[in-house]
């Protein structure tokens, strides 16, 4: 139900249900604010939305309130502007800056600060405070962000989304009155894969990208490209900040039905892997550096003799079928193992079958009761953790709504709420970081959580006894409204994707499912088909080719050792192209530098089917050119730009029309011109582009995109969604100011959320799954262990996330160590190898298992068995 609203004059239209402040925002109304956020709520910290609200038309004197705390179903006539209500902001800004610095000059934030534009304001320009001020004490919160508490208005959003929000514990709130202290006990690292977050979250400088002060630029300095996150399957949307040709940092991009307000540490941190010492800068023959010239023959006349074609994950759809067009839809294989392909493709059938509609990350929020089946989330996909937190607080957001109690008033929900929680149920191998909000934490092995999983699909039809763990998990998920239930293919297990989806199927219409796959577009590579690694290396060894080009991918990463030795041997030749150095490119009889994702446009398909489009931060180069210009090169086809490419592919493949509405074609205009990645106060643009150049030139073209690195250009609320490079405004120059470009608070942004569906649920019927294959291996079964800051080989190339890498960890059931003779911190031998991490020893770890550190001490590879044993 709406209402009318009159402010200043100006007759608007308000949901009953929403405070006085977003109806103001969403209408773009500008209300002075710090401690409400879109994410957060109202808490009526600051007193800074002050407004006056008038009983009725008789009403002359009106009353002054705080926007934030006043639903809108209790005012009809508001004024902003009112010469009372003016003069209280101003006192209370006045008060919040007593003790403030004032050091906007050395402040990073300066530029995008939030408390820069509400002190402008106000119209707080006078210092009349002449007193000494209180000071903090600054605090080493690790590598990622910088601390100065000094900077504080007390606000509270840092600690109500870290600790309420995000669910960590190492930061609060110390002190009282004008001596608030917001940090940790003592200095140290901050242990939420969220923490990098409280950079944008927080309103003033107190928490700042330690990466960025490092490597500063101002904001108005920096060209912003929007992109997507190429560390794992979400699609989480990011913005990528650059100047002198270098990524100076990456922040938050708001998607309504995705990351929403945030985004994990690993998104914010891992994309700086393209600045790290591991880039491959230079051409290598056989290992040794070459001249490009010499490289590009030898790769010629490898792919002359014939190729097969190894694609990526990590690689954009684009990338990958240049790569197949070159070679053929019969020799294009997956750069992963061939377990992990066929498990990918079963995910699509999945979808496209629909048994359930995929949930977005919104959806997620919005459920009722979550079954999670094997999947580690929130190091895996941490910002679907995220997104499972605010799920578990439905059953407290309906009860102080029966209470009366709106939800945006975040502290009255906590309190009438009384603690309660919609049941998240875990069925897991290891403690997880997510049983503090569990129902029901289950600690199972691989095969035993496939058949906890079919137990509970067997539970709709009665099977089970009752009172079992599995008929009280298809109880729940059967009385809930928005049932949910997650999977993936963090242990390798068809038996769990298709435990889940048999589930869903017995639940019936109302149940959403998520379906993980491991990278950013592998979705994408499994809608090209082809098998994995060892079946391209059988293909070689029958001599039906004798050149592999790699695409994108360290193989020693995404399979087994023995599978890719293999292929390699197999191999008369070996054609690498990547942006970073790695063992592929160090074994590879040629290796070309190819673009990084900042430095190339191109598409991922996200876990739910969804073609976003990142597009090149950096100007493109003749070095390092995108992938899919390198096998144009090669004869893959005949592109003058990448929408000529996605032209050809829709032709062949018009089940992927899609791809081309994910964002608009490079020759997108708008009244002003193509989209700029600059802001408006752009400075030194020739000083920094063209140092010791004699003469300026004009600013790069981008061919495969409608942005310009140009400072003229359309900007602002009117750019279409896949395009928005800032949310800046008159006024308005922090990420804040994204209230000004969305439907509503919370809701998509104008125009849609980016991105294009190219799966459908119901679009095909679901093929039989293959027969379960046997367990291979003797000895104990693997349970691979993620984690948040390293995720796969991209993200632990990034300098900053290097320094948050855990120790590897070898982790094995006291009995089973008993068994084996192996004390905690012995040396071990795995499968007769020396293995250089020690044993350690965990209770909660189903027996006859093995947990290993994912990708630092072994690869992602299929669900099997290794030999562990005390090393002589």
């Amino acid at each position: 139900m709406t209402r009318k609203l009159d402010i200043d004059g100006r007759i608007i239209e308000a949901k009953d249900g929403d405070d006085l402040l977003s109806a103001c925002l969403a209408h773009g109304i500008d209300v002075p604010y710090f401690c409400w956020h879109g994410a957060l709520g109202s808490v009526g910290a600051c007193r800074q939305c002050a407004v006056k609200v008038y009983a009725g038309p008789e009403d002359k004197d009106g009353r002054i309130v705080m926007s934030c705390m006043t639903p809108v179903a209790d005012v009809e006539r508001v004024s902003i502007s009112d010469p009372e209500a003016v003069a209280f902001r101003a006192q209370v800004i006045e008060w919040l800056m007593v003790n403030h610095p004032h050091d906007c000059p050395v402040c990073e934030e300066a530029g995008s600060c939030h408390l820069q534009d509400m002190t402008i304001a106000t119209g707080h320009n006078v210092r009349r405070y002449r007193f000494d001020k209180r000071t903090h004490r600054n605090q080493d919160l690790g590598p990622l962000l910088t601390h100065e508490m000094n900077r504080c208005i007390a606000c509270y959003r840092c600690t109500r989304f870290y600790r309420d929000y995000a669910g960590g514990r190492d930061l609060d709130a110390f002190g009282a009155h004008d001596n608030v202290y917001f940090g940790r006990a003592e200095d140290g690292a901050l242990q939420s894969p969220f923490a990098g977050n409280l950079a944008e979250v927080c309103p003033t400088g107190v928490f700042n990208d330690k990466g960025w002060s490092q490597d500063y630029a101002r904001k108005w300095d920096m060209r912003a490209t929007p992109s997507v996150c190429p560390h794992c399957s979400l699609g989480c949307n990011i913005l990528v900040d650059q100047r002198g040709g270098r990524v100076r940092r990456v922040q938050n991009r708001y998607h309504g039905a995705l990351n929403g307000y945030f985004i994990c540490d690993r998104g914010r941190y891992g994309p700086l892997h393209v600045v790290s010492k591991q880039r491959l800068r230079e051409p290598l023959l056989n290992g040794e550096p070459a001249s490009m010239h010499d490289a590009c023959a030898a790769a010629h006349a490898a792919v002359a003799e014939g190729a097969i074609g190894i694609g990526s994950p990590r690689a954009s759809l684009e990338a990958n079928y240049a790569l197949q067009r070159l070679v053929g839809p019969e020799r294009f294989f997956a750069g992963v193992s061939d377990a992990e392909a066929r498990l990918v493709r079963r995910i699509v059938e999945i979808v496209r079958a629909g048994p359930a509609k995929v949930a977005s990350l919104a959806e997620v929020e919005r459920a009722d009761a979550v079954l999670v089946l094997g999947e580690d989330l929130t190091n895996a996909s941490p910002r679907l953790a995220l997104a499972l937190r605010q799920a578990a607080r439905g059953a407290e957001r309906e009860l102080a709504a029966q209470k009366g109690v709106p939800p945006w008033l975040d502290p009255a929900v906590r309190t009438a709420g009384e603690g309660r929680r919609s049941p998240i149920m875990l069925v897991t191998p290891l403690a997880d970081d997510l049983d503090d909000i569990a129902t029901l934490a289950l600690r199972r092995d691989p095969l035993a959580i496939a058949t906890f999983g079919a137990a509970v699909a067997d539970a709709f039809g009665g099977k089970p006894a009752s009172g079992t763990d599995a008929h009280r998990v298809a109880e729940i998920l059967a009385v809930a409204q928005r049932p949910l239930i997650i999977a993936g293919c963090s242990l390798m297990s068809p038996e769990i994707v298709e435990a889940a989806a048999t589930i869903a199927a017995a639940i019936g219409d109302k149940v959403h499912i998520a379906l993980l796959p491991p990278e950013a577009n592998s979705i994408g590579l499994a809608l090209l088909g082809g098998d994995g690694i060892e079946s391209a290396a059988a293909l070689l060894e029958r001599g039906a080719a004798k050149t592999a080009i790699v695409l994108e991918a360290d193989l020693f990463d995404r399979a087994l050792r023995a599978s890719v030795e293999r292929l390699l041997v197999a191999a008369k030749a070996v054609v690498a192209l990547d942006a970073m150095a790695s063992e592929t490119t160090a074994r590879a009889s040629v290796a070309l530098p190819v673009a990084a994702f900042t430095e190339c446009t191109g598409t991922y398909v996200n876990y739910e089917g969804r073609a976003q489009r990142f597009i090149a931060a950096l100007p493109p180069s003749e070095t390092a050119p995108s992938s899919w210009r390198r096998l144009d090169a090669f004869g893959a086809g005949d592109w003058h730009s990448l929408d000529a490419l996605i032209g050809d592919l829709i032709v062949e493949r018009p089940d992927l029309v899609g791809v081309a509405d994910a964002a608009p074609d490079a020759d997108f205009m708008m009244a002003y011109g193509q989209v700029t990645r600059a802001p408006r106060p752009y400075s030194g643009r020739t000083a920094d582009d063209r140092a010791g150049q004699f003469a300026d030139a004009a600013p790069p073209l981008d061919p495969d995109s409608p942005l310009t690195f140009g400072i003229k250009g359309a900007r602002g609320t009117a750019v279409p969604p896949p395009l928005i490079t800032s949310y800046k405004t008159a006024g308005q120059h922090s990420a804040n100011n994204v209230t000004r470009f969305v439907e509503e608070i919370g809701g998509p942004l104008r125009g849609g959320d980016p991105g294009a569906m190219l799966l459908k649920a119901g679009e095909a019927s679901l093929p039989n799954a293959a027969a379960p294959a046997p367990v291979e291996g003797d000895g104990l079964l693997l349970i691979p262990l993620h984690n948040a800051f390293t995720g796969f080989d991209l993200s632990r190339a990034g300098p900053l996330l290097t320094a948050r890498r855990p120790q590897p960890r070898l982790l094995l059931h006291p009995d089973d160590a008993a068994t084996l003779r192996l004390a905690d911190g012995a040396a071990v031998l795995i499968d007769g190898q020396p293995c250089a991490v020690p044993v350690s020893l965990d209770a909660s770890l189903p027996r006859g298992c093995v947990a290993i550190s994912a990708g630092l001490v072994v690869p992602r590879g299929p669900l099997h068995r290794l030999r562990v044993e005390a090393a002589p």
